[in-house]
């Protein structure tokens, strides 16, 4: 073992970062899960407060506030599976049909570039294009005639406008990875199928999808361990007087919770709550993966 460990020295100390990474910001922070067991009080602090035991997660469902913000992020996290989550499989599907290496190369830096901005950033550009006197309605009143339209101030506008922000920022992103499945398919396969006469669309249908199931598989399993995670910085940027009542989520309550009202106990028992059901989301969907044949997550 230790001529073992002698041996990858050089690997073992490219892994550090990564390891101490991991350590300092996702293990070492859940101390703080005690919280949610204890009527927390900084003057008293964390030994020396009240233990109450489950009362905070009691608290999660007699809140009517709580089922009403958890319905709102269930409800956001089921239109980006269902409109953001199939668009890096569609885009990838239309690239790997492009036959010009040049122009497919540009098509694709251009569509993931938007991965690298901060939400800050994309959100301030989304308020420059949609606001009261923005491009948008500007174009609108002006060139169409119409009335100009509340998109940032409207609740029935909040949802439309995060998930096609999600798509244009992150689906680009995601395509690198299904591209590097496609690559991995063989020509052959194609060749014969041309043989037999099949179609492109057959062609996609019977090869290219069967290909890449197993990574959409494993990226919808991972997506489900995020269905409580709705985007905190996105959605509280989004999030203004107009709207805050009604598009409230769980990340933006557990916030206004814990910093802005103090009761750190009960925004602790909600974020630990979340973190529970996406544990448990990924493992009953990497069950299910495995008895339909996918290898799954592990």
């Amino acid at each position: 073992m230790r001529a073992r460990l002698w041996k990858d020295r050089y690997l073992l100390l490219l892994g550090l970062p990564g390891l101490a990474y991991f350590l300092v910001y996702k293990y070492a922070p859940m101390f703080g899960l005690y919280l949610a067991f204890i009527d927390f009080n900084p003057f008293q602090g964390i030994f020396n407060s009240e233990w109450v035991g489950l009362e905070h997660f009691r608290r999660i469902f007699e809140d009517t506030e709580v089922v009403k913000v958890l319905w709102n992020t269930l409800y956001l996290s089921f239109l980006q599976i269902a409109f953001a989550f199939p668009m890096p499989i569609l885009m990838a599907l239309m690239l790997n049909e492009v036959r010009n290496q040049v122009y497919k190369r540009v098509i694709q830096s251009i569509i993931y570039l938007p991965h690298f901005l901060s939400w800050v950033v994309v959100v301030g550009i989304w308020i420059i294009f949609f606001r009261g006197e923005g491009l948008v309605n500007i174009f609108l009143r002006d060139s169409l005639g119409w009335e100009t339209i509340p998109f940032m101030t409207d609740p029935s506008y909040f949802k439309p406008m995060i998930i096609t922000q999600v798509i244009w920022k992150e689906a680009g992103w995601g395509t690198i990875i299904f591209l590097a499945a496609l690559a991995g398919v063989n020509p052959s396969l194609y060749e014969a199928a041309v043989m037999d006469g099949a179609s492109r669309m057959r062609q996609i249908w019977h090869i290219t999808l069967p290909a890449i199931r197993s990574t959409i598989v494993i990226m919808l399993i991972l997506r489900l361990g995020t269905v409580l995670d709705s985007g905190f910085e996105q959605v509280f940027l989004m999030l203004n007087p107009f709207n805050e009542e009604t598009q409230n989520v769980l990340d933006t309550f557990v916030f206004f919770k814990g910093i802005q009202q103090a009761d750190y106990s009960f925004a602790t028992a909600v974020g630990m709550f979340k973190g529970v059901v996406g544990l448990v989301l990924v493992m009953a969907a990497n069950q299910l993966a495995k008895k339909f044949g996918e290898e799954g997550v592990y």
